[in-house]
């Protein structure tokens, strides 16, 4: 009797664990369906690929990863939910048990390209580096080490250079956003001859987030300055951080200042700038994958009005704007400046839906547009800008909207063809490392 009861009791127990594991697998299956909705399952940059033939489920991918629903549990094995909002963080990796998850750039179907770099960052052009976004790492803390890292081999070469000395420097850094930073704070701790460039300011990606967006990051050793713990900062925070590592190290950062040309010479590089020339025996190219924001074409687009990031939404009181673009940037400048009193605000898009923009902003979108407080045209593109007016084009008729302030949002133009045209390998990367 005692024996039955004890299989009665083991049954039961395997019969609750069973159903809270089946209730796990479909709660997952129904995140990883809202995602592909949303647009969300597809990776924009580095990401895990998950071996399922090894995979055991053990969840520990899930508890060391900092973003929340990037992977889950179906079916026993690990599976990818919001893969675009992957940063690239390789903790999944580190934390997996079986060795089941490695770190890869694209997918099967869509590619990514990305440019070829060493161990050591260097690219095919012996003493040209590449660091950061652009190499494929979103994450502030390991861009910040990438370049770190970066410096560091270059100091190594540099130190017992006979050739140093004169008017060649010995780094010029491009682009003063995290990695960038990292790589400058490590030239200054080596004592290195650089300087260091932006065609913007200090901040590079996160200069461009609206005001007080949320800037997910992790704790970082900034040399000459100690450790900084931040896990979840605003960019304001993270800026004002910045400029407090500026005055207290000394950094200096020649912003306004944009590269228009490298050519190798017989023992260093010549830089061009649209400020000047420099003479380097290295060169770290920390550039994002932003680039220069893509135009639309349109007439008028050259007046003062007209910008490619909304820096202050509560500049915009009582006024007309347009925000021209699909993606998550534009429909969250699109709410910002809805927010602020009096502003009638139009969200211009040429598809016919929101459908890669993130759950929670589509969220707030339907609950702006329910409240009216801003509206939207699909299927629109915007045909002439004018002072006081814009023109969008419906394909089958044109409408005249009033307009004090337009927002392009269209993506940017990235630099791969001025890399290319310096000698830069690029590769398409089809979901390899």
């Amino acid at each position: 009797m005692t024996l039955y009861v004890s299989i009665a009791i083991l049954a039961l127990v395997m019969g609750i664990y069973l159903s809270k594991k089946k209730k796990k697998y479909k709660k997952t299956d129904r995140k990883i369906t809202k995602a592909v909705e949303y647009g969300q399952h597809e990776p924009v940059s580095i990401h895990p690929h998950i071996d399922t033939a090894k995979c055991i489920g053990s969840g520990a991918c899930i508890r060391a990863c900092p973003e929340k629903d990037i992977i889950g549990i179906s079916g026993g094995k690990g599976r990818l939910i919001n893969a675009s909002h992957c940063v690239g963080h390789g903790a999944c990796a580190a934390a997996c048990p079986v060795g089941a998850i490695s770190l890869v750039f694209g997918t099967e179907t869509r590619g990514v390209d990305i440019p070829y770099v060493t161990p050591n960052f260097e690219t095919n052009i012996k003493g040209v580096f590449i660091v950061g976004e652009f190499g494929g790492i979103g994450l502030i803390k390991n861009a910040i080490t990438q370049g770190k890292q970066a410096v560091e081999y270059i100091y190594c070469l540099s130190k017992d250079d006979p050739a140093r000395g004169g008017q060649m420097l010995d780094l010029l850094i491009v682009g003063a956003g995290p990695a960038g930073f990292g790589a400058s704070l490590a030239a200054l701790k080596n004592k290195l001859r650089f300087v260091t460039l932006d065609q913007e300011d200090i901040g590079g990606t996160v200069l461009q987030y609206p005001r007080h967006k949320i800037v997910m990051t992790s704790p970082v050793e900034l040399p000459g300055y100690g450790k900084v713990k931040l896990k979840e900062t605003t960019k304001e925070a993270l800026l004002e951080l910045w400029n407090d590592v500026i005055k207290k190290t000394g950094l200096k950062v020649k912003s306004g200042e944009k590269m228009t040309g490298l050519k190798r010479e017989s023992d260093c590089f010549r830089v061009t700038t649209s400020k000047g020339e420099y003479l380097s025996k290295h060169v770290v190219l920390a550039i994002g994958r932003r680039g220069t924001p893509r135009k639309l074409g349109a007439p008028g687009e050259t007046l003062s009005k007209v910008t490619y990031r909304l820096l202050d939404p509560e500049q915009h009181k009582g006024q007309s704007i347009l925000v021209v673009g699909g993606g998550d940037s534009a429909v969250e400048a699109a709410m910002a400046v809805a927010s602020q009193p009096g502003n009638t605000v139009l969200l211009s898009y040429r598809g016919e839906s929101f459908s890669r923009i993130k759950p929670l902003n589509k969220v707030r979108l339907e609950e702006a547009l329910a409240k009216k407080s801003l509206k939207v045209a699909l299927n629109s593109n915007v045909k002439e800008i004018t002072e006081k007016e814009v023109q969008l084009d419906f394909g089958n008729e044109v409408k005249t909207v009033p307009n004090d302030y337009v927002y392009i949002f269209a993506g940017g133009e990235l630099p791969n063809e001025f890399l290319k045209s310096i000698g830069i390998q690029i590769e398409k990367k089809f979901g390899t490392a």
